[in-house]
């Protein structure tokens, strides 16, 4: 990659960035397309999120995704908010053409997931209420799954997350109930969503949210953990039989649609794939 004067920047703002995974993927894109793109990681300080945002259109640079702790403060400072993004209430994704948020986490979920199968009229569960469980949670609807169970440790944050999902008229059927009862529910799931952090990187060892006996072949199962990439999650699923669903592809996709949204382009999804291979050092 050449620097000039043209140079298109994209970039990243969060705190900390230092570990972030999608420098190597976008240059390798830009590279592989040939495009005068240069993406770049900003840490930025939450007291200075606003004169970043300031500093990108001054600096006329064409886009940023966003990471903790920024997503949803950001919001406060763009002039549009995409449909879902704004129903999610968090921001990944910038565009400086017209200052527009995007959420792609979702999208990025809903990709990996539909490599497998179809999200239309599945019974979908998903572990987690947090920022990830949300994203992932508006565009499970917005394909048409027929049903979504929300499992928490806090049964509360549950049940506020299914009534904003119920609220948004993009489902009819959203339940919530208690992680602990997991295996109520997977006998009758087409779909087990992981948005935990069980199994992180160096947790390699935590007791998963679910085991191999109580799932069954037909389910398929995500895991938004990518490090490591095969989690203790998705190691019983394997033992079931039934199909795994890489974090990997998540972050892959949330990319794909981020690199859309800038350039107007298709991105180069395998070079792009191979990049976080390499970087996460995985084979192939």
């Amino acid at each position: 990659m050449k620097i000039k004067g043209s140079t298109n920047i994209v970039g990243l703002i969060g705190h900390p960035v230092e570990h972030s995974f999608s420098p190597p993927m976008h240059n390798a894109a830009f590279d592989k397309l040939g495009m005068d793109y240069a993406y770049v990681a900003f840490d930025v300080n939450p007291n200075n999120l606003k004169s970043a945002i300031n500093a990108g259109e001054s600096l006329n640079i064409k886009g940023f995704n966003v990471t903790i702790p920024h997503k949803i403060n950001v919001i406060q400072f763009l002039d549009e908010i995409d449909e879902v993004a704004r129903l999610i209430g968090a921001v990944n994704t910038i565009d400086f053409k017209n200052l527009k948020g995007y959420n792609t986490d979702g999208i990025g979920a809903v990709k990996a997931i539909e490599e497998v199968t179809s999200i239309k009229d599945k019974n979908v569960v998903v572990a987690g209420a947090g920022g990830a469980s949300r994203a992932i949670s508006f565009y499970i609807a917005k394909y048409g799954a027929e049903s979504i169970t929300i499992l928490n440790r806090n049964i509360d944050r549950a049940k506020s997350l299914a009534s904003d999902i119920s609220d948004s008229g993009l489902i009819n059927d959203v339940t919530a109930d208690s992680i602990s009862k997991i295996n109520d529910y997977l006998a009758n799931a087409d779909i087990l969503i992981d948005t935990t952090p069980i199994g992180m990187h160096p947790n390699y060892d935590d007791e998963p949210i679910a085991r191999a006996e109580n799932m069954h072949e037909d389910l398929v199962v995500f895991d938004a953990v990518y490090n490591p990439n095969d989690t203790v999650l998705l190691k019983e699923a394997i033992k079931a039989g039934a199909k795994p669903v890489y974090g990997i592809k998540m972050l892959l996709y949330q990319g794909t649609e981020s690199f859309k949204i800038w350039t107007g382009r298709d991105a180069p999804v395998d070079e792009m794939e191979k990049a976080l291979r390499q970087t996460l050092n995985l084979e192939g």
